[in-house]
């Protein structure tokens, strides 16, 4: 099993690709696209810390302060913590919870 700060490595990495990966779309500047990933990095960094959520069934997206989770939860109390945790995260303006509960 990995240790947490492995994980939090290899989450943070990622974001970083998908920030790189975005900074082509729309009118998004580059500052819009280093906030984003940003918020992207603290929202799952604050999963991995939270016994209650499980960092690696639910994915982050964000786009302009507007969070979009998704992915799936073992119960509708860990979805509705998820988004609690993500409303905490300085620079999120929204939060769009599309988890699914798994059955």
């Amino acid at each position: 099993m990995r240790s947490k700060s492995s994980l939090l490595a290899a989450m943070l990495f990622g974001a970083a690709i998908a920030a790189g990966g975005c900074s082509n779309l729309g009118q998004k500047s580059a500052g819009a696209t280093i906030d984003d990933a940003t918020i992207i990095t603290k929202v799952k960094a604050k999963f991995v810390e939270d016994k209650a959520v499980s960092a690696m069934n639910i994915h982050v997206n964000s786009y302009q302060g507007t969070v979009q989770l998704s992915g799936f939860a073992k119960s509708a109390e860990e979805a509705e913590r998820a988004a609690q945790i993500a409303r905490g995260v300085t620079g999120v303006k929204m939060v769009k919870n599309d988890i699914r509960l798994t059955q």
